[in-house]
């Protein structure tokens, strides 16, 4: 614990906390404060001035950012016939049906992502009270609900992320790892920030987007700009 407090303590005296840096300056400081022995995460969290308690501004999605997320993602897809056949062809880790929502209902979760067809929600529905908490519900608004496996199990290959509005009005998503070029990251960053900009409510007046901080898994957060 002493030696993580120190090397925060040292990452922390790197960084301007009244400055708000631009995204390039951003990044690079944060890849320069990183001293951890592990790639570590590059993680984006937006503050918003909406409120998610109004079904019009609850804000959420799924894109795939242009230079993937550097982390490996496990997918498991609920599905029957020639359609699990399709999401194994695609590279699904875990597939199946009435058998893989029961070992689901046992507590089973060694997946990242969950697919299913839209036939086989009305049996998936019945979890809701387990696979909502964490985030795992397959969601039309994400993707995750659909006909077409293949594309879908693709997408979270390549580095498909989702987002979503707390109830604080937060949103944090990853862009990468320290170990990306620069460019990349905020090339990553700037998709996401475009796709949020975009999602702005219409009823949302002033201020959108209240704060804006960049940071890694370890280190202390970068205030960045809004545009």
């Amino acid at each position: 614990m002493a030696k993580t407090s120190k090397r925060y303590k040292a990452a922390k005296e790197q960084i301007d906390r009244s400055k708000v840096y631009t995204v390039e300056e951003a990044v690079d400081l944060a890849k320069k404060a990183s001293s951890a022995k592990f790639d570590e995460t590059v993680e984006v969290s937006f503050n918003l001035n909406v409120d998610p308690r109004h079904a019009d501004q609850q804000i959420r999605g799924a894109m795939v950012l242009p230079n993937g997320t550097g982390k490996s993602q496990t997918v498991a897809v609920v599905a029957e016939g020639d359609k699990a056949k399709e999401a194994e062809e695609a590279g699904a880790d875990y597939v199946g049906s009435d058998e893989l929502i029961q070992k689901i209902q046992g507590g089973w979760f060694d997946f990242d992502v969950l697919i299913a067809t839209p036939n086989m929600m009305g049996k998936l529905g019945r979890l809701g009270r387990i696979l909502g908490p964490k985030g795992l519900m397959p969601n039309p608004k994400t993707g995750t609900v659909t006909m077409d496996l293949a594309n879908a199990v693709n997408e979270v290959k390549k580095g498909k992320i989702t987002y979503r509005v707390d109830k604080a009005g937060n949103i944090n998503v990853l862009i990468g790892k320290v170990s990306f070029e620069n460019d990349k990251l905020v090339e990553n960053f700037n998709a996401i920030y475009d796709v949020i900009k975009k999602a702005r409510p219409s009823k949302v007046k002033g201020t959108y987007m209240k704060n804006l901080v960049l940071s890694t898994t370890m280190g202390p957060g970068i205030h960045v700009e809004i545009k």
